[in-house]
């Protein structure tokens, strides 16, 4: 029994094959389209986006250009190329600025990077194309009811970029004094992320790496910068307190700021 269900779901698919490659050497294109949309309506987005490639070409200027151009880019997009989906998607809504599916093309342009945006130790790129998109889509339609969905996900994808900041400022802060002033360097991450990333749920962190590592640059300061340094500590600790005064991190900055203070106080 189980051999002759084999056998009629081999002879199915082989008749499933055949059907499909006998239809890519047709040169009826409108029995194509028709096909590409009945692939495209089963999820069969590989058989809808191989035959769409073809036909999107020959279309350029019939009544078919439109739709199947957006079908070319939500094929790609159910099979979960997102980076592919993302230029077609582009390219419908420069070629159709106002088209019948032009804001569905501008915010899945976005919304596709964004689920391929990469884990925040890696190149962001991507996220950076994703955000674009997306604000892009917000400028043409700010009343729209994904536009919410749309500013969420920004924020987000905000978010990963500032967490990228704060490893790499805290790398920085890890490396020390090792080939240079690292320290330094830190400080120039955590308070550019801090400038580009203002209400990021990392600000905390940030702040307080920023505060840490000029700390760390005053330990090991030369005397003539010395007293400079400390003060760059103690406004920090200002900084911090001003807006974190119940902050995780309240007992680490006071205990720097009474060191840092009591070394002005007596001079050094």
């Amino acid at each position: 029994m189980k051999k002759v269900v084999f056998l009629m779901m081999m002879t199915v698919l082989f008749s499933s094959c055949g059907e499909f490659n006998k239809l890519l050497k047709s040169t009826d294109y409108e029995l194509k389209y028709s096909y590409a949309k009945k692939y495209f309506n089963e999820k069969k987005y590989t058989k809808s986006a191989t035959i769409l490639e073809e036909l999107v070409p020959i279309f350029r200027g019939s009544s078919f250009a439109e739709e199947s151009l957006y079908l070319l880019a939500q094929s790609y997009y159910g099979q979960r190329d997102y980076q592919t989906a993302s230029q077609y998607f582009e390219t419908y809504y420069t070629t159709y600025p106002r088209g019948e599916y032009t804001e569905l093309a501008r915010f899945y342009s976005g919304y596709g990077l964004f689920l391929d945006s990469p884990d925040p130790r890696l190149d962001q790129a991507l996220t950076l194309r994703a955000i674009t998109q997306l604000q892009l889509y917000l400028e043409y339609y700010p009343q729209s009811e994904r536009a919410p969905e749309a500013q969420n996900i920004m924020f987000e994808l905000q978010e990963k970029l500032a967490y990228k900041e704060y490893l790499a400022a805290r790398l920085y802060f890890n490396l020390g004094t090792y080939l240079g002033n690292n320290y330094q360097a830190s400080v120039i991450t955590a308070q550019n992320a801090l400038r580009d990333y203002p209400y990021s749920r990392y600000r905390e962190d940030l702040m307080f790496l920023v505060m840490r590592s000029k700390y760390e640059m005053s330990l090991a300061s030369i005397e003539e910068r010395l007293q400079g340094r400390y003060r760059d500590v103690v406004d920090e600790y200002y900084n911090y307190m001003n807006e974190y005064p119940e902050g995780k991190y309240t007992r680490q900055v006071k205990r720097y700021f009474d060191y840092v203070n009591q070394r002005i106080n007596d001079g050094y």
